[in-house]
């Protein structure tokens, strides 16, 4: 077995050599909607092939703690209310028509099992992963090189004449970067690119 992996999104390809077992058909991360309905599958506390029903609750869930040290940075989550319990991590999480549309990741718990939030990486964002670790072996990313203002909020958008909040303001530039290179300083807010 051969084993790439992007500790980045907690994405790893498993190259087995079984040619009797049958693929997952892909499905659209991108076209799921709230409300959507999907099931959860793995093997929760041991319990092999079990299988949850539950909807999309929300997309696009960042600044997660995943606990047990793990720092995925590239966070982009699914959350759905299907029961993800320890032990259905690396999962599949589908659609009814049977198509993959997320891997099954983290729940968020304060007692260990399923209180109704759970976290699956959208299966667009592995694809794209397992698709630069067997073209490249790791994935390759762009990088602008800014560190941006957490505490951007709306009187600080009204001191740069904003409406209200958007964009990001550049609270630092990290030397010898591409955001260095172009120009961009401390200060500028990025609006668009």
């Amino acid at each position: 077995i051969n084993k790439l992996e992007d500790k980045a999104t907690d994405v790893a390809v498993l190259v087995v050599d079984a040619p009797d077992l049958k693929a997952g058909r892909w499905g659209d991360s991108d076209n799921l909607d709230i409300g959507h309905f999907v099931l959860a599958m793995g093997s929760p506390f041991g319990l092999s092939e079990s299988v949850t029903m539950g909807i999309i609750s929300a997309k696009g869930r960042r600044s997660l703690d995943l606990g047990s040290g793990r720092d995925v940075i590239n966070q982009d989550f699914l959350q759905t209310d299907a029961a993800i319990n320890p032990g259905n991590s690396g999962g599949p999480l589908v659609n009814l028509q049977g198509r993959v549309v997320g891997i099954n990741t983290a729940i968020a718990s304060q007692g260990g099992g399923n209180e109704g939030i759970g976290f699956s990486i959208p299966i667009n964002l592995a694809r794209f992963v397992a698709d630069q670790l067997f073209e490249h072996g790791r994935v390759q990313r762009g990088f602008l090189g800014v560190r941006l203002d957490d505490q951007f909020d709306d009187e600080a958008a009204k001191r740069y004449a904003l409406d209200r909040v958007k964009g990001a303001r550049v609270a630092e530039v990290y030397a010898d970067t591409p955001a260095f290179a172009a120009g961009i300083r401390v200060d500028d807010l990025i609006l668009d690119f």
